[in-house]
């Protein structure tokens, strides 16, 4: 298995190529730490790049300890910088058998092939006892807003080293973007139905049964989620997904299961429940006329975007701007949340709505970054329009 290696800054940059054979980039700048070269001369040629963002970079290092600040007491191990090296996360998850199995196959970096014809399935199983996940209805309803990871394992009775919260940063992260937004302005008062555009869905794709977590956080809403991304297998376009019952667990005579049967599980019916998703193959801004006939959003979310990457974002925020909508965005590291926030401004002409912040409920495995060192999570960042 092939390891993600940190890259030369001024790769493609300098005049002359990085050198071969040498091994990986090594000197790091001695101001931020947050990049790396190959040499010295090529930290030299690329200061009239990098010292704009110097400084942004080492205040961006400085958040490494509060990014990392977890309650949780599950291992897995990290590489000298704190990055989560591929194989380490897989070697965690063999040991507590959830390795390449259901819902958590898209989370093994071991590039093991999912066959084509998973991602049509409904995996709605944790793989793990009742004491360890949340495969039923929470003992007591939410009376005060969640604000970490802390709160919601209490509040579900849920022992620290659990690990579902590598997969629950979907619905957490979710419900923290509806909270921010509903302080802020959500295009219409929601009383008992709650709309919600989601863009760009990949690998969550093959967890949509973690969003049935949604049930216990929205508990007096109906919920409708439509997802919309160009990741959207062709053959998934349309699907409709109503969510009944939570995830089961692993117990054979737990509850949960005869609920779930008696429920219907995860059905396509096309019959009313409190959490319905329906799949859009395509970009936002290309199909939001048709899907606005059918659903307009109260939010608009897009989990770990990448606005600063993808240049097919520019229309889709134009889109966002005229339809007046609250939109919240994350993204794995700081200064991709920094680079978004120019593009938005550049395309809306406004600031953002919502500042750029930490997400309390972010992955909580850091991940390692090619191009910087700075601290890098699934989730990691929010900041809205």
């Amino acid at each position: 298995m092939m390891m993600m290696m940190m890259e030369c800054a001024a790769r493609g940059r300098a005049k002359t190529p990085c050198a071969v054979g040498s091994g990986p980039p090594s000197k790091r700048c001695a101001r931020c730490e947050a990049v790396v070269y190959c040499s010295l001369s090529h930290q030299i040629s690329h200061w009239k790049d990098h010292k704009e963002e110097c400084g942004r970079l080492e205040q961006q290092m400085r958040h490494s300890d509060v990014l990392n600040d977890f309650p949780f007491t599950y291992p897995i191990k990290a590489s000298s910088q704190g990055f989560v090296r591929q194989g380490s996360l897989c070697s965690f998850l063999s040991s507590i058998a959830l390795h390449h199995v259901g819902l958590w196959k898209p989370e093994c970096h071991c590039r093991q092939p999912i066959p084509h014809h998973e991602y049509s399935r409904m995996y709605a199983e944790w793989n793990l006892t009742s004491s360890l996940c949340p495969c039923s209805e929470p003992r007591e309803q939410i009376s005060t807003h969640l604000t970490s990871w802390k709160d919601y394992y209490q509040w579900r009775c849920l022992p620290f080293h659990s690990p579902v919260a590598l997969l629950l940063h979907w619905p957490l992260t979710l419900f923290h973007m509806v909270q921010l937004a509903s302080t802020k302005k959500l295009s219409s008062e929601v009383r008992d139905k709650l709309h919600i555009h989601y863009l760009g869905p990949e690998k969550e794709l093959m967890q949509l049964a973690v969003f049935g977590e949604l049930r216990a956080l929205f508990p007096n809403l109906q919920v409708h989620i439509d997802f919309i991304g160009p990741s959207i297998p062709q053959f998934r376009n349309g699907e409709k997904i109503n969510i009944r019952s939570y995830a089961c667990c692993s117990d054979e005579a737990c509850s949960c299961r005869c609920l779930s049967e008696n429920s219907g599980g995860y059905i396509s019916d096309g019959k009313n429940t409190a959490l319905t998703l329906q799949l859009h193959r395509g970009f936002y801004h290309d199909h939001y006329r048709e899907i606005l006939k059918e659903s307009f959003p109260d939010i608009i979310v897009a989990p770990n975007a990448g606005i600063a990457a993808y240049s097919t974002w520019s229309p889709t925020i134009k889109v966002i701007k005229e339809m007046g909508v609250p939109a919240i965005f994350s993204d794995f590291c700081e200064e991709a949340a920094v680079l978004a926030a120019h593009c938005i401004g550049s395309v809306t002409g406004c600031p953002l709505r919502i500042p750029i912040q930490i997400n309390p409920f972010r992955q909580p495995v850091m991940l390692e970054n090619t191009s910087l060192c700075v601290p890098c999570y699934s989730n990691c960042f929010l900041f809205g329009i």
